[in-house]
């Protein structure tokens, strides 16, 4: 029996009892182990900051479905939350990854708490890396009268694999900042070919938009952004970096959610926040073709957080965007605003050749998840909701008494920290990546910008990709 098999019988069997009733539900929570290590095990030398160099942790920077219970989690550039040498912004030398899982539904006894958990289990561990040279840092930049530096070439290196890296000076002084020959990477966002066989990445760095092979972790292809993406003055610091350019991504705020179409043929990027020659809160959006690389730009307005985190498709034209703030558990206060809008590309209007204000562009969004007050309802401190919940992803659909119902998965990064002390905790709190699972119905979409009942497409995955 397939993984897609069992998790739908199994599903059937565990839901069938369940009060079933309208509006998006909160059905369970998983966590990984925030204290454990991942499969790559000839990683596990420390890295410069004396951090394992396979901890298991910012799983939730991206998340996709693989069909089945089947789910890749994508940390971001690494562990660089523990200071260690400010000239590289405490970044080391992780190599960028993800983690396939497999999400194991079980019912809850009794009538108190959610009614299902929902325990993952960590499969695999892969590793980006290309067939071509890499430009890394010699460590100059790093090193002053007070901090000292190696080399940032990771020791895996081989003949024909050079793998990528989260440390921030690995890059080409003499190129922008979207160079495919850059060493860095800064991985935000992830999503599955229908074939199962690539996986689609895109970074804050370039930003960057990359394919890999699922299985190896080859970069296969690189697609080329827009010129008025890239930074030209570039640095192993953030904030000398944005002082050093007009135009561009804003370093650390790049590409940090994409999508892809449910038949397979188009990526859709999201920034996280506006470009530097855009006004605040103009936030682009990129579809890409993934036969041709011919792009699109449109814009999405900032109403109520800080920024974009995720995009998902709902269908060829409406998707579900991430708008957060910072707030919650890992900034020692109280979320606020963790929130899904729907937006629809039917129709909008190109932005390509235009900077400044794109507000009057923006396209139209509804809400369809208050992520933060559905959580507060069951029962969540505002101050334990993590403050980065940055990954969504669709999974596979449930029966509830004999009707079928779609999920949605929701996880957060936690920065590589297992535990988080501060005033709000005095004595620590774990500080684990969280899976919340959500119930709903295609009533649940509402209607699309033609006034329509939004059609929820969800992307088929080849069941023989399953290892």
């Amino acid at each position: 029996m397939t993984k897609k098999t069992q998790l739908s019988t199994l599903a059937a069997a565990l839901f069938a009892a369940s009060a079933c009733h309208a509006g998006v539900d909160l059905l369970a929570i998983g966590t990984a182990d925030p204290a454990s290590s991942d499969r790559a095990a000839r990683t596990h030398a420390p890295l410069e900051n004396g951090v394992s160099g396979n901890i298991l942790g910012g799983l939730g920077s991206g998340l996709a479905w693989a069909g089945g219970s089947m789910f890749l989690a994508l940390p971001d550039r690494g562990p660089n939350a523990t200071p260690y040498n400010p000239l590289v912004d405490d970044t080391a030398s992780y190599i960028p990854r993800f983690q396939t899982f497999d999400f194991q539904l079980k019912r809850n006894s009794g009538d108190s708490g959610l009614p299902f958990t929902l325990r993952p289990t960590l499969l695999t561990t892969t590793l980006f890396y290309s067939a071509t040279p890499l430009v890394y840092g010699t460590g100059a930049l790093g090193t002053d009268e007070s901090h000292t530096l190696g080399s940032g070439a990771p020791a895996l290196n081989g003949r024909r694999s050079f793998y990528f890296s989260g440390r921030s000076d690995n890059f080409d002084a003499g190129a922008p900042s979207t160079d495919p020959d850059n060493g860095r990477l800064d991985p935000e966002g992830i999503r599955l070919s229908n074939d199962g066989r690539s996986v689609f990445v895109s970074d804050e760095y370039g930003p960057y938009v990359y394919q890999f092979d699922r299985f190896s972790g080859k970069r296969i292809k690189s697609f080329t952004l827009p010129d008025h993406f890239a930074a030209t003055a570039l640095s192993p610091k953030g904030n000398d970096e944005i002082a050093a350019n007009t135009v561009g991504r804003i370093a650390n705020k790049g590409m940090e959610g994409l999508a892809i179409t449910p038949d397979g043929k188009t990526l859709v990027g999201i920034m996280q926040t506006n470009l530097i020659q855009d006004k605040k809160n103009s936030v682009r959006i990129v579809t890409i073709s993934i036969a041709t690389g011919m792009t699109h730009e449109y814009a999405y307005l900032l109403t109520e957080g800080s920024g974009v985190s995720e995009i998902l498709a709902i269908n060829d034209h409406e998707f579900l965007v991430d708008e957060r703030d910072g707030k919650g558990l890992g900034d020692n206060s109280a979320a606020k605003v963790k929130k899904l809008f729907k937006i629809d590309l039917a129709g909008a209007a190109e932005v390509s050749g235009i900077s400044g204000d794109l507000s009057a562009y923006a396209v139209p969004k509804t809400l369809f998840l208050d992520v933060k007050a559905a959580l507060v309802n069951a029962g969540i401190s505002a101050y334990d909701v993590p403050s980065k919940l940055e990954g969504i992803a669709f999974g596979p659909d449930i029966t509830i008494d004999g009707r079928k119902r779609h999920t949605l998965f929701v996880t957060n990064d936690n920065d590589f920290l297992p535990r988080i002390t501060d005033s709000n905790h005095p004595n620590g709190v774990a500080n684990p990546n969280n899976f919340y699972m959500f119930a709903f119905d295609d009533a649940d979409l509402g209607t699309d910008a033609k006034g329509n009942p939004t059609v929820f497409q969800k992307q088929k995955i080849l069941e023989a990709s399953f290892r």
